[in-house]
């Protein structure tokens, strides 16, 4: 364990965590990575150590936040919100300061009513009530959700979604990862809720076309109904969870200019991602790493 006072990070294996994380290390703050399967997380080089933890663990929680002073929070369990109240009881317990909140910019929405969106009010509701300093992060799509094209595109040149053609602010996780890092280790976010978006509005469509240029292919967008990729979803996930995954996806959303006044540059653009992130869509998929998906 490191003597001086360290950083919290969960969902390290994650996009904005794994980043979240990197960024920290690379900066030279003491970063401890919280996991269910600390064997199967590999830390980014510098003052970085795994705790094995356990939301359904109080006692693992409670040693995993011992000498903490900010976390990065993290969960991805929509069916309940007993994960963030285990580990805001535990940052109580331990005197943790600051705790840094990766929510949506759906909760913003008044007509949003889907069952992601509940829960991620009720995990900012538990955060803002929990005691500690509070900063919610409100992201719209990552643009590292282009990554389920990948074996369309490893396979030949159409891409299949739904739907093609609303517009939507993406943001590169990177660049949410960032702002997690400002707010976990600078002053003057006590409080504040940042809707985080991409510095251009963009269609599917048109994201696959610029794609395509990355990787020097012309590519196709195919917008299938919504009830195929409705049924592809409920498969994998259960039918009330597929319908909260489209109802997101199908919601537009204009940009924001939280992300650039806080970063004090624009953000990442598509082009950008895509170009980072070519190897992806041209080899086949390699063992998982710290973060991978989310550069």
């Amino acid at each position: 364990m490191f003597e001086e006072a360290v950083i919290l990070v969960t969902g390290a294996s994650g996009t904005v965590g794994g980043a979240a994380a990197r960024q920290l290390a690379r900066a030279g703050h003491a970063v401890r990575l919280l996991s269910r399967s600390p064997d199967r997380l590999v830390p980014p080089p510098g003052r970085c150590e795994v705790a094995a933890g356990d939301y359904a663990d109080p006692a693992s929680l409670r040693a995993a936040v011992r000498g903490v002073r900010a976390m990065l929070v993290v969960t991805g369990d929509p069916r309940t919100t007993a994960h963030d109240a285990a580990l805001l009881e535990a940052a109580r317990g331990a005197r943790v300061r600051r705790a840094v909140k990766l929510s949506a910019q759906g909760v913003a929405d008044a007509d949003a009513q889907d069952m992601i969106t509940r829960w991620q009010r009720a995990t900012e509701r538990l955060t803002r009530e929990s005691g500690l300093e509070w900063t919610l992060l409100r992201p719209r799509a990552f643009m590292s959700n282009s990554l389920g094209w990948a074996p369309a595109v490893r396979a030949g040149d159409t891409v299949r979604t739904w739907p093609a053609d609303v517009p939507a602010a993406c943001v590169d996780p990177r660049d949410v990862a960032e702002a997690a890092v400002l707010a976990l280790t600078g002053p003057g976010h006590r409080g504040r809720a940042y809707p985080l978006t991409g510095p251009e509005q963009l269609t599917a469509r048109e994201r696959v076309r610029l794609l395509g240029e990355s990787l020097g292919r012309e590519l196709e967008c195919r917008e299938e109904p919504r009830q195929r990729a409705l049924d592809g979803y409920a498969r994998r996930y259960g039918s009330e969870l597929a319908e909260a995954l489209l109802a997101c996806a199908g919601r537009r959303s204009g940009t924001e200019p939280a992300l650039e006044r806080l970063l004090g540059r624009p953000p990442r653009r598509f082009a950008e991602w895509a170009r980072d992130h070519a190897g992806h869509f041209t080899a086949a998929p390699g063992s998982p790493r710290l973060g991978a998906a989310g550069g």
